[in-house]
């Protein structure tokens, strides 16, 4: 079956656009410019705290809009 499937992409030359796919997705990553370790702790802490402080500020907003509701009902 899998040799079938592979005879089929074959002739129908979508194997050898993958291949070029993948060999131009290299050559881009190569140019890509990647984050030092420092950097990338750095970014993860900001990353962390921003979310500690959106999901506080939603927790927070949840309380008080239920107590709202409660009062109102």
């Amino acid at each position: 079956m899998v040799g079938v499937i592979f005879a089929v992409l074959w002739r129908k030359g979508q194997l050898t656009r993958f291949a070029a796919y993948i060999r131009e997705t290299r050559e881009e990553l190569r140019k890509c410019t990647w984050p030092s370790w420092d950097e990338l702790k750095g970014s993860t802490v900001v990353v962390v705290i921003s979310i500690v402080l959106l999901g506080g500020f939603t927790v927070f907003a949840d309380f008080v809009f239920n107590l709202l509701v409660r009062w109102l009902t």
